[in-house]
């Protein structure tokens, strides 16, 4: 179940508009029946303009009124139709200055060890361009004599799971001599 929208603007609203009990309300809004209590007698929330959860369909009117009827019972939040929002994609990550010159020693450390590994693969996973990859796949680069393997998971171009999840997708297996780069940074 997710949280209450707007808690307190919820109790504020519950407490003009119904009969329930604070200890009803502070259930409902997963709030501390004392905070309730304040919001009653104007001490907390003086300017919170009350939100009708039964109009947003957070609660049904029918919940409401048989709450309001028997004290013993607590609101329940009615079932959304909505369906859960997903979550997002992060999109690309930011690279500090620092680390972009990294990209071409990590880009040269899959090619060498993992040489099916394509190449938008690699320029997803590393976050560069399939020209630069394919410069350094046919050793044109422009700074090619100063570009050494380095571990991009050591470089924190990525993490080790995207590494291994790109290797297998590209037919590759990820065996000890990965393992093993990875602990002495060739």
């Amino acid at each position: 179940m997710t949280s209450l929208l707007m808690p307190k603007a919820t109790a504020v609203w519950l407490i003009d508009n119904t009969t329930l009990t604070f200890e009803q309300i502070a259930e409902f809004c997963s709030l501390h029946v004392l905070e309730v209590q304040a919001i009653a007698d104007g001490d907390v929330g003086h300017g919170i303009l009350g939100f009708d959860p039964i109009l947003n369909g957070q609660l049904t009117q029918e919940e409401l009124d048989k709450c309001c009827n028997d004290t013993s019972l607590f609101l329940t939040k009615s079932n959304s139709s909505l369906p859960e929002p997903k979550n997002k994609n992060k999109g690309p990550k930011y690279i500090p200055l620092a680390r972009r010159g990294d990209k071409p020693d990590a880009i040269a450390w899959i090619v060498k060890n993992h040489p099916e590994v394509k190449n938008n693969q690699i320029s997803k996973l590393i976050g560069t361009t399939k020209d630069t990859i394919e410069k350094i796949r046919t050793r044109s680069h422009w700074n090619i004599s100063n570009i050494t393997a380095k571990h991009p998971v050591l470089l924190s171009l990525c993490t080790q799971d995207d590494l291994d999840d790109a290797i297998i997708k590209a037919g590759g297996s990820i065996d000890s001599n990965s393992d093993e780069s990875l602990s002495t940074n060739d």
